[in-house]
């Protein structure tokens, strides 16, 4: 297997390229620009809502392919690549049984824009940071105009031990991940970061020994096994670092840019010899 035949390059966005302030480094747009003149494609692969990635990949989002909502949406230069929606009959059906539940917030992420019905402040200014596009409804049962990919919980004691474990019957009809420490998605089946990854590259014509991946936590999972070269960010979920064949520092330490400079490097090295 030689690093320097990579052809597609796969991100996620919180915990791995974006550090914990949700930056993206001016050192990652410089590698990315050397990328693209080794004709390596670069894929944003994230929960976070469409928006919101090209709002932090601005100056690039027309140069790259972003898989927003763990896989829901695959979009190139504005254009839908892959949509896969929940049917709007069974979102009330959810939505009625989380509003069961305690101490958590409901985030009904459409394609149009995200909708919630809580007026907490302090969630909502937290919430913004994914979600660009957003409105404030009376009632997440009664929106008709919009495609629905996802339903977002926030659970401020713990998304994996708090909720996770009163969902997870929900799995038998639904993707259910745990997508961050607050964060429990509910999507399609078909809807994860692997199943957009592997249309992607089916497309593309490229491999998954053609392919690396970064992630940190369990919504990366099935993307990890789409690729040969598949990292785990220092600061990962332990499913993740599990999953992956190699680690590489923390997002607070450039962890992503430290592997793309040494797969630039291995790319002149192989045309020097």
């Amino acid at each position: 297997m030689k690093l320097s035949q990579v052809k597609l390059v796969v991100s996620d966005m919180d915990g791995t390229l974006l550090n914990n302030q949700g930056e993206v480094s001016q050192n990652f747009f410089n590698i990315f620009e050397a990328l693209k003149k080794e004709n390596i494609h670069f894929v944003a692969a994230s929960g976070r809502q469409y928006f919101s990635i090209t709002e932090k990949l601005n100056g690039i989002a027309n140069d790259i392919t972003i898989i927003a909502e763990n896989g829901a949406i695959t979009k190139q230069q504005g254009k839908d690549l892959l949509l896969i929606k929940i049917p709007k009959e069974e979102i009330k059906d959810l939505i009625l049984l989380l509003r069961s539940f305690d101490d958590i917030e409901i985030v009904l992420c459409g394609k149009k824009s995200a909708y919630i019905e809580t007026k907490n402040e302090s969630f909502i200014n937290f919430f913004k940071e994914f979600y660009s596009k957003y409105k404030q409804v009376e009632d997440l049962t009664s929106i008709e105009n919009d495609d629905f990919l996802k339903i977002a919980v926030y659970c401020k004691h713990g998304s994996e031990e708090q909720l996770y474990p009163h969902v997870k019957h929900l799995e038998a009809d639904y993707k259910v991940k745990v997508s961050g420490q607050v964060w429990l998605d509910i999507s399609h089946q078909n809807a994860n970061k692997g199943f957009a990854l592997s249309q992607l590259q089916n497309n593309l014509g490229i491999t998954t020994e053609e392919t690396m991946v970064f992630g940190d936590y369990n919504n990366d999972l099935e993307m990890m096994e789409r690729s040969y070269y598949s990292y785990a960010m220092e600061n990962a979920h332990p499913n993740v670092k599990k999953a992956a064949r190699f680690i590489t520092k923390s997002n607070n330490e450039a962890g992503v840019e430290m592997v793309l400079a040494s797969l630039l490097e291995k790319i002149k090295l192989s045309k020097q010899g």
